[in-house]
């Protein structure tokens, strides 16, 4: 008994030795930032989509069978490039038939201007029916001429009406040549409708059909987009309708899905691009496009963009540095030092960034009051082992 009283004593004594937890250091005065307050025009977070810059619905424009499809989603392609085609035998026969019948025509076409050479040099008004006999040579010299002195005949009015009806038969052969062209020209049409090409570089969205389905004019094939640039579409509402000019920067916020919270990637400046002329008169809302950075996001995300709000008064909000905010899971919060130089940590609202890199504090901090600029691990440690919040 007496030997276990001597090694507690020894424990107790070496316990006493031992140097105490210190609290945490206080910190130097280049991390320690004055909480500022600064005045600005209250702006209004409104959400919209990610969306490509151009996108196209390919659509049937003849009945027919699929029979080739360049890929699936995600594919890239160039512009000019085959996506969907459809089985166009039966239209390569008619146009066979086709350049039959114009090369038909085009016979037509030259035996008739032979015709009209041969009445012109040769006119068949001053030709005898017969041979060198004698009944032809009576009328080639005595019954011809004798007609044309009484008046019963006149070979230059026969002779005008043969060249007439000779330029005639060129005539209608130019016009069926040029009708069976137009009908070719119609059937190429079609041939090229047969193929769904790229019109710019891009990449497949999404396909709505198999090779071997069979599809009807107007029914979609697939969704082809250029991703490489990408806009968000916001419906803003009328009364923020005048802070905004195309051209303008404002910032947006992206769903983001890797990274952490509190870098630059929470925010991103977009450029104003195009402002829709007419609101919508159910919703009273002013369809909006932003331009934004490339490779920032994906088509389909979601967005928040914030915009002025010019009607409404001027806020004095406390700002604080990014670097500042940590987050105890999805709350934010700062290291602000108390009066003994300790820090304690303090959930915080948050509003939106400004872009000197810092960001508006709603609610939680008063200007004045001294955090941490950039609080380290051992601070963060420090504030587990004190057991919670505001310790």
């Amino acid at each position: 008994m007496g030997k276990c009283s001597f090694v507690v004593a020894r424990l107790m004594t070496a316990c006493l030795l031992l140097p105490a937890a210190a609290p945490i250091a206080a910190q130097s005065a280049d991390n320690v930032y004055l909480v500022q307050q600064a005045e600005g025009l209250p702006t209004v977070s409104v959400g919209g989509t990610v969306i490509p810059y151009k996108e196209v619905t390919l659509a049937a424009q003849l009945p027919g069978r699929v029979k080739y499809l360049a890929g699936i989603e995600g594919d890239a392609f160039k512009k000019g490039d085959t996506l969907v085609a459809l089985d166009d035998s039966e239209l390569r026969a008619k146009r066979e038939a086709l350049v039959a019948q114009i090369a038909t025509a085009d016979a037509k076409l030259r035996n008739a201007g032979v015709q009209y050479s041969r009445e012109l040099y040769s006119p068949r008004a001053r030709s005898s029916p017969g041979g060198m006999g004698m009944p032809n040579l009576f009328d080639q010299f005595f019954t011809r001429p004798m007609e044309d002195f009484i008046g019963d005949r006149d070979q230059t009015a026969e002779m005008s009406a043969d060249l007439f009806a000779s330029g005639t038969q060129i005539q209608e052969a130019q016009n069926a040549i040029m009708a069976l062209q137009a009908d070719l020209r119609a059937l190429d049409s079609k041939l090229r409708d047969a193929r769904a090409v790229a019109l710019f570089d891009g990449v497949v969205v999404r396909k709505f059909v198999e090779v071997g389905d069979t599809v009807q004019p107007g029914q979609p094939l697939l969704n082809y987009a250029d991703v490489e640039y990408l806009q968000v579409e916001v419906d803003v509402p009328a009364r923020l309708r005048p802070g905004l000019r195309e051209g303008a920067m404002l910032r947006a916020e992206l769903d983001v899905p890797t990274g952490d919270a509190t870098s630059d990637d929470a925010g991103v400046p977009v450029r104003v691009a195009q402002i829709f002329p007419m609101a919508d008169p159910q919703r009273h809302t002013v369809k909006v496009k932003f331009d934004l950075p490339q490779g920032v996001s994906e088509p389909g995300m979601y967005a928040k963009v914030l915009v002025p709000d010019f009607n409404a008064p001027a806020r004095v909000n406390p700002v604080v540095p990014r670097s500042a905010i940590r987050f105890n899971g999805s709350l934010p919060g700062v290291y602000v030092l108390n009066d003994e130089g300790n820090p304690e940590l303090r959930l915080i609202r948050v509003g939106e960034p400004r872009p000197d890199g810092k960001v508006t504090v709603l609610s939680g901090l008063r200007p004045g009051e001294r955090i941490l600029e950039n609080p380290g691990a051992g601070v963060a440690s420090g504030w587990s082992r004190s057991g919670g919040v505001g310790r």
